[in-house]
Parts: structure tokens; sequence; C-alpha cells
């Protein structure tokens, strides 16, 4: 049992210094999740990668129902959930009135603003509806595209073949482009 695997178990038992622990040895391969998902992300975005992992370990290991990890995978997968989670919440934060949602940014070199909202949050929208079809083609779309991993990294994380992750996401993506395209 690997050390991350062993802390992860004792995090589910309510072990409190395990919790601290476990971020020393999860934190580089979590920012460089992050940092692949930030990367495709509007350049105006106002949140970091590190802000991103810290928010979303926060919310991984201080939920008031211990969480059965069941390994690695199990926790890098839940943790790309939770920054796609993160991102659509921003997203839709920036689209309220309050927060002048109600106006658009104009770069002074480009009068046309291509925002990212409204496709972050029709996304969303759209992998909830496929997760009453098919939650697995779900888990692929955001650990590919949330978490930038490729299909052997979504093989293993799932444990699934690499052929599955790829018939997965082939799936999801023409599925995801017919849903979206009827929102336009």
């Amino acid at each position: 049992m690997s050390d991350v695997t062993r802390i992860l178990d004792q995090v589910a038992h309510g072990d409190a210094v395990a919790a601290e622990q476990l971020l020393p040895l999860v934190y580089e391969d979590l920012r460089q999740l992050a940092a692949s998902r930030m990367a495709s992300e509007r350049r105006d975005h106002t949140l970091q990668a590190t802000a991103l992992v810290h928010e979303s370990y926060l919310r991984l290991v201080s939920q008031s129902q211990p969480v059965d990890w069941q390994g690695r995978g199990h926790f890098f997968a839940a943790a790309a959930e939770a920054m796609r989670r993160i991102l659509v919440e921003k997203a839709r934060s920036k689209q309220r009135v309050k927060h002048g949602g109600d106006r658009q940014r104009v770069p002074l070199e480009d009068a046309v603003d291509h925002s990212d909202n409204q496709d972050l949050l029709a996304l969303d929208a759209a992998l909830e509806e496929l997760a009453k079809e098919d939650p697995l083609a779900v888990r692929v779309v955001e650990l590919r595209r949330f978490a930038g991993l490729n299909h052997h990294q979504i093989a293993e994380t799932l444990q699934i073949t690499v052929y599955a992750a790829r018939q997965k996401w082939t799936y999801a993506r023409a599925w995801l482009r017919n849903v979206l395209r009827t929102l336009e």
C-alpha cells in the first residue's frame, strides 16, 4: 500500500493529522492537474492554479461525511471533479448581475469578447444530462477536459482499459457536440 493510499485510509477514518500529511504528498500532482486545467481557461481568469488546488483539496478532506477513498486514482478523480465544480461556480458567479454579469468586457485591442463562462455553464449542464445516461463517460470527460489526463492516465485512474477510455471519450465528445450544438 502506497503512502498516499495509507494516508487516504486514515483520513477516511477521521484522522486530522493524516490530512495534514497528505497535502505534501499529493500537492505537486494536484498542482499539475490545476495548471493543465487553467491553461485552457480564459487569459483574464482571476483564479490561479494554486488557489484552485487549495480550494479543491479543502473540499476533499473537510467533508462532513468521511469518504472511503478507494486509492490514489479515486482521490484524483474526485479532485478533478472538485476542480470542475469550483470553475463552474466561479463562472456562474461572474455572470451574476451583482458581479457585473450583465456587462461585456471589451479589450482595447479587440472589440469582440470571447467569454467562456457561457460555454463552461453549457458544458456543465450537458455533463449533468450525460451523467444520467453514462456516468463513466462523464468521469472520462472530467479527467480529460478538467484534469488534462491522457487516455492511459484516465484508464489507470478509473481502472478501465485504454480502449474503453478512448471509446468513452469519443462517445462523450460526439454526444456533447450534438447537445451543445442544439443549445446555440
